[in-house]
């Protein structure tokens, strides 16, 4: 292939818009009250609401630094979606922010949730609350509270709460930027209870099923989802109680199960298409707090053969995954819902795809609030997907076939036409969400 010479690129198209989609999911939002929630907050800055409109709507455009938002001063797009800023006046307003005011976000995504009905589709089966944490690494020395965390990363923690359907993806309910080198468990309480009560507020009769690993097997995780009313089950490390109640297991209880598709599993490091099932009826967790403070609930315990060639085989024939729960689903099914728990994976992946690829300041409450800013924005991008019949789509899927979708604009009279690229593949898909988001 010969390079051309016949052709010459100009910028000089002032109708043209590379994100056309972000008018139908803004107008979604703000159907759902987006502009009147984040009038309730009171930060030290002019404008708050043009501001963080323009921070949701970058990354709503794939921004993952504060210097890509820029891409929403371009062509006509301020002409589509509304006023926008310039990168380093969203940049100083990001920075004044306070831990109040971050909090005043997390409000403003729950207020969302809460009118946005389309996030909990009704139905049969209880709602999975899943809690989980990562580490984003970052680099340099500039970055406030960063440090080695549990993964040996220097960087700052990511906590989410999430919830999600067996027919809905899930949506993040409650996020949290802390330090590098705190304990996951630590204070997740607060922000699951926060969680649990909004989700009472979007399917009041419905089931809850709270899940989360061995970091999370705390007291006081499990007294949230109790006083919530909700069931729960959590991972629970091998302690001494836990290792001699499943040596007491009988070989004749335990239930094989086969999976349909082979499932991978971290910790032994192979594929595995069947296992086995069993578990302790009663069982007395944290044995070592007070009498009033122990629990009585349900030990699970599912097993795995050891690859024969790894050296663990050399030692033992099973490797053995337990956790704890007062629901009352069958083992096997028990077992099922709590293998579900990887799906919160999935977000905190998706999440490090999009905004959070970067920690953009040096400022950590101004981190805290780009995290809390990306929740609305994957929540909205959700919304924007169950609108558009595309429900269980990822948000990078929907930001490349109904968010980037170039147009041009033009005017007629007092309307404004937005022309969109003929035989587009989603077309349809792209007309439902903005038929959506213009209808009363």
């Amino acid at each position: 292939m010969t390079v051309s010479h016949t052709r010459t690129p100009i910028f000089d198209e002032s109708n043209l818009v590379s994100a056309a989609g972000l008018a139908p999911v803004l107008d979604l939002a703000e159907q759902a009250g987006l502009s009147q929630s984040l009038s309730t907050m009171r930060v030290a800055s002019p404008n708050p609401v043009v501001k963080s409109r323009t921070l949701i709507a970058g990354m709503l455009a794939g921004a993952d630094s504060i210097d890509d938002l820029d891409l929403l001063r371009a062509g006509a797009t301020p002409k589509l979606i509304g006023a926008v800023r310039a990168p380093s006046t969203l940049g100083t307003f990001l920075r004044s922010f306070t831990y109040g005011h971050v909090l005043q976000i997390a409000k403003t995504n729950r207020d969302l949730l809460g009118r946005l009905s389309t996030m909990i589709p009704a139905g049969e089966g209880p709602i999975m609350v899943d809690v989980d944490d990562t580490i984003r690494g970052v680099h340099g020395h500039q970055k406030q509270a960063a440090a080695f965390g549990y993964s040996g990363v220097r960087g700052l923690n990511a906590l989410l709460v999430t919830a999600h359907t067996e027919g809905s993806a899930p949506i993040v309910l409650e996020s949290q930027l802390r330090r590098g080198n705190i304990r996951s468990g630590d204070h997740a309480d607060w922000h699951l209870a926060r969680g649990l009560s909004t989700i009472a507020r979007m399917a009041p009769e419905r089931r809850v099923l709270v899940r989360a690993d061995a970091a999370f097997c705390q007291r006081v995780n499990i007294t949230a989802a109790e006083q919530a009313g909700a069931w729960w089950s959590y991972t629970i490390p091998q302690w001494k109680t836990v290792t001699a109640a499943i040596s007491s297991i009988d070989e004749d209880r335990w239930e094989p199960i086969s999976y349909p598709q082979a499932i991978y599993d971290d910790e032994s490091g192979q594929w595995i298409s069947d296992a086995e099932v069993a578990e302790v009826a009663s069982f007395t967790a944290f044995t070592s707090r007070p009498k009033a403070e122990r629990v009585q609930c349900r030990l699970v315990v599912r097993r795995v053969k050891v690859k024969p060639d790894s050296q663990e085989a050399l030692f033992a024939t099973w490797r053995y995954h337990a956790f704890i729960t007062n629901s009352d689903l069958s083992t096997v099914e028990a077992d099922r819902r709590h293998r579900g728990h990887a799906i919160v994976e999935q977000v905190i992946a998706e999440h490090k795809q999009g905004p959070l690829a970067h920690l953009p300041s040096g400022k950590f409450v101004a981190n805290q609030a780009w995290l809390a800013f990306a929740t609305i924005a994957f929540n909205l991008a959700r919304a924007a997907a169950c609108a558009a019949g595309m429900g269980l789509a990822r948000m990078q899927s929907l930001l490349r076939k109904i968010v980037a979708i170039p147009a041009r604009l033009a005017r007629t009279g007092r309307r404004l036409i937005i022309h969109l690229p003929r035989l587009w593949p989603w077309q349809a898909q792209w007309s439902r969400l903005w038929n959506a988001a213009s209808s009363p």
